[in-house]
This record gives C-alpha cells, sequence and structure tokens, in this order.
C-alpha cells in the first residue's frame, strides 16, 4: 500500500473514533482503546514494519501536524508514537486491556519486562487503580519486591479477573504502604497517621493489596471484661480469612509481636467460623527492626511490613520516626 493510503486508513480510524466518542460521551473505553491499538498497528505497516518502525519517526511527524490540526491534540507526535508503541507491546489484541484507561496504558508501556508488565495491568485492574496511585506503585518497585517475581509466569488477567495470583497472602502484602495526605509532613504524630489511616480507608482509598475488606477501625473486642481496641480488622475475601493491622510509628518491638498475637488470637476466638483460615496478623511501621523482622520469619501468620507518607500536593515521601 501507498503512504497515501495508509494516511487515509488512519484518518478514516481517527474520523470514526471521534464520532463515537460524541455518541457514547466516553461511555466505549473498548471502542477508543481498539482505535489506537488500530492506529498504531498501521503506522507499523506503513513505516515498514516492526524494525523500521521503532527508530523511524519522520512519517508520524509530517502525519501528526495534520491529524492535530483537524482533530486535536490527541493525534500529536507523542500520542501516535504511544499507540505505535501500544501495538507493539500487545501486537495480538486482547479484550481485558479495555478494562485499562489509556492514561493507565501509556504509563505501564515504558515496562519492558513483560512479567512486570503483566503485574500491573493485573493490579490496575484488580484494585481499580487511577494512573496517580499506578505511578506510586511502579515508582515503589511493588513488582520487584514480590516473593514470586523471579518465576517468570505472571499472565494477564482474564475477562473474568483471574489471573495466577501468588499462593499465599504474604505475597501480597505491600512493603512500603502509600499513605497520602495533604498534612504537613514535618508535624506528622502518631494520632495523625491512625487518622490518615482511617480516612483512607473509610473512603476505600487505602491500597493495601488484593482482596481487603474493611470490617472497622478501633474495632472493639471484649474479653473476660477486658476491652481491646484494634486499629484496623480487615477480611481478605481471596484467602478467606481476617487480617489485623496494627500501626506504629516507631520500628517494631517484642512487646508489639506480642500484642498483635494476642488480638489475632481473640479475632480467632471470638470472630472466626470454622469456614475460614487462620487470622493474619500485620504490624504497619515506619522502619523495621532486623531482629523482629527475623522474629516474625518463624510466624507463618504474623507479618511486618512499612508505610511511607506522601503530601499529596508536594509529592514529597516522608519517613516517620521517633
Amino acid at each position: 500500500m501507498k503512504e497515501s493510503q495508509y494516511f487515509q486508513e488512519v484518518e478514516r480510524i481517527i474520523v470514526k473514533n471521534e464520532a463515537d466518542k460524541i455518541i457514547t460521551a466516553y461511555g466505549s473505553n473498548y471502542k477508543d482503546l481498539m482505535a489506537k491499538w488500530n492506529i498504531g498497528k498501521i503506522l507499523v505497516e506503513a513505516q515498514g514494519g516492526e524494525k523500521r518502525a521503532k527508530y523511524g519517526n519522520e512519517l508520524i511527524n509530517k502525519w501528526s501536524k495534520v491529524f492535530t490540526l483537524k482533530y486535536g491534540n490527541g493525534y500529536s507526535a507523542r500520542n501516535l508514537r504511544d499507540m505505535r508503541q501500544f501495538y507493539s507491546t500487545f501486537p495480538i489484541w486482547r479484550a481485558v486491556l479495555a478494562k485499562l484507561s489509556w492514561t493507565n496504558i501509556v504509563k505501564i508501556l515504558p515496562i519492558k519486562n513483560e512479567n512486570e508488565r503483566n503485574y500491573y495491568i493485573n493490579q490496575v485492574i484488580l484494585n481499580n487503580l487511577s494512573s496517580r496511585e499506578l505511578i506510586n506503585e511502579i515508582k515503589s518497585k511493588a513488582f520487584d519486591r514480590l516473593s514470586y517475581a523471579d518465576k517468570n509466569n505472571i499472565k494477564l488477567i482474564d475477562e473474568n479477573n483471574k489471573s495466577n495470583l501468588p499462593m499465599t497472602i504474604k505475597d501480597i502484602i505491600k512493603d512500603p504502604i502509600i499513605l497520602e495526605t495533604d498534612m504537613d509532613l514535618s508535624n506528622i504524630k502518631e494520632e495523625n497517621i491512625h487518622d490518615i489511616l482511617i480516612k483512607l480507608a473509610n473512603i476505600r482509598y487505602l491500597n493495601l493489596g488484593v482482596g481487603y475488606a474493611l470490617i472497622g477501625h478501633e474495632y472493639r473486642i471484649i474479653k473476660n471484661g477486658t476491652i481491646h481496641y484494634i486499629d484496623l480488622l480487615y477480611f481478605n475475601y481471596l484467602f478467606n480469612c481476617f487480617v489485623v493491622i496494627e500501626v506504629k510509628r516507631h520500628p517494631a518491638t517484642a512487646q508489639d509481636i506480642g500484642q498483635i498475637e494476642l488480638y489475632v488470637n481473640l479475632v480467632d476466638n471470638t470472630l472466626k467460623r470454622d469456614n475460614h483460615d487462620k487470622t493474619v496478623g500485620i504490624i504497619l511501621v515506619p522502619k523495621k527492626n532486623d531482629f523482629i523482622v527475623d522474629y516474625c520469619t518463624s510466624k507463618e501468620n504474623i507479618f511486618l511490613t512499612t508505610f511511607k507518607i506522601i503530601n499529596k500536593n508536594e509529592n514529597v515521601m516522608e519517613e516517620i520516626l521517633m
């Protein structure tokens, strides 16, 4: 095909896509992404195939001037290059990709490792991550911290949201857990951390990982006349167990381990049903104590992880220490 024919084919897709946007008011993400994928496919073909297209931007620069003038900035040279990379990264169309926004796809495209790329795509879908949350996940190297990251078998989630998820809850506990606030980080106190966690948990913005449903905060359990308050109590529906979370402003101590073991036992004895798996305890701290880390490894249901607080207005990450 001649260059002019490729150009006309791309323009035909653009015209149809822009018309679909008006009719559906962006109701069909599938059509929009499919259009971008098809544009990327034609760009690769017009530039002489995958190897040549990788380095050739002259045609894209020329076409983008026409398309931008006629249809807006959505067809700039940069966006056309992203569409080309979209097709090159996923040469076989997968319907599950339509569950992502174009913004999230653009953030994922630079990731070369297929397992890592699939992991973040799955996380976006399972946790309904915004582009900002996705960026935080990538910056915090969530994939690198996974115990199963070197197995090289992470597949894209299917249309029913099923994937080859890790086999233990340990593999989906994030480290660090990112907390966003508009508070002045220099004046953060322990009660502020609790407030931030509770606020994020209540608006379902506390991203602990996959499968967590909030039961309550400052959850009260009475045993033998004594009242105990659990910072945060969740149920993980993927692993069919309660999850006790205690938040500390200081590195974990042996006393903290003893406290969360008590709370885990209380939940097992009062809330857990026969069909539930054993309750899990997580201590959330600003910095790990190596001795306590070693101690936790001998316990199958007590885990230690860290939090980082970000000022969302300044995008500054802070370690909070005593």
